[in-house]
């Protein structure tokens, strides 16, 4: 039993803003391998019209591929109601919902306001959704480039709306305006507020603050974490939003404080080897993948 769970979501929220299209084939090959590393939940695509996010376009077929394998939770980001429905029909054991706290980004990214969105995902869960988790994820948590600042209030307000009907409850810094200090009050805000609902972050590392704000999070309570392997990523609707926290410098974090996360590191840089070669013009990042593993580095669950 790992004491962090950690949700890889390259192949969706990676590659949906990449300038290159992984192939299909690749695509599974890389999951596979992923889950191979130890990785037990994968955020595989997402439900959207195949003509704003072409990358999406094979999700179905993606998401049908990984439920072949063993002891991993297929992972689908859906916007509305007809995406939950084919993420439902895909067989997606997990649909999560991206409910912005900002207006602005809100009505860029899914054409309705937050309150509208939060009316949307009740919806979804008034469905019948047998077997299906329903995460509610709260994104621009932490500000906005559209909008910049983003109350803590609403973002309070929308977290527990989403607590009401959801299965689960995350907090996203999609832009990656957060900061340490801000992290640590932000979560304990919700959590004072919804509880254990509240399960998951989900941190960009625009100005480098990813990783801090990853283990401010974790010194919050949270043990629940989304990363990218090479920190692809960022959402196509919002101005200045580059990559995820790092999955391979997340996970060594992790375990060099002690801390199991179920990741063998060797196993994850074999994946990672894969995903340069499927898309060799995209540019990927990571520390601790370059400098390699120190000398004497034991993991967390190796006895020391």
């Amino acid at each position: 039993m790992s004491d962090v769970h950690i949700c890889e979501v390259g192949p969706r929220d990676g590659l949906q803003n990449a300038k290159n299209l992984m192939p299909t084939e690749a695509k599974k090959a890389w999951i596979a391998a992923l889950a191979a590393a130890g990785l037990r939940e994968i955020e595989v695509g997402s439900f959207v019209p195949p003509k704003l996010i072409p990358a999406m376009a094979d999700t179905a077929e993606i998401v049908s591929f990984a439920r072949t394998i063993p002891n991993l939770k297929v992972v689908a980001l859906a916007p509305n109601v007809k995406g939950f429905q084919r993420a439902l029909e895909a067989g997606a054991h997990k649909v999560t919902f991206p409910v912005s706290a900002s207006r602005a980004h809100s009505e860029a990214n899914v054409r309705m306001t937050p309150d509208q969105m939060v009316e949307e995902v009740r919806r979804c869960a008034s469905l019948p959704h047998p077997g299906v988790e329903i995460e509610g994820a709260v994104s621009t948590a932490f500000g906005c480039t559209m909008q910049g600042v983003v109350p803590e209030d609403d973002v309070v307000r929308i977290a527990a709306a989403l607590a009401e009907f959801c299965d689960a409850v995350a907090l996203a810094d999609t832009v990656g305006y957060a900061n340490p200090a801000q992290v640590k009050r932000v979560f304990s805000r919700v959590k004072k507020e919804i509880g254990e609902k509240l399960e998951g972050a989900h941190f960009h590392d625009t100005r480098g603050l990813g990783i801090a704000n990853a283990l401010a999070a974790y010194e919050a309570g949270v043990r629940g974490f989304d990363s990218s392997m090479g920190g692809l990523g960022g959402c196509p609707f919002a101005p200045g939003a580059s990559g995820n926290v790092i999955t391979e410098d997340l996970v060594f974090m992790f375990e060099s404080m002690g801390v199991s996360t179920g990741i063998d590191l060797d196993a994850l840089f074999k994946a990672r080897e894969l995903l340069a070669r499927a898309i060799p013009q995209e540019p990927i990042y990571g520390h601790t993948p370059l400098a390699g593993l120190p000398k004497g580095f034991a993991p967390a669950a190796t006895p020391r």
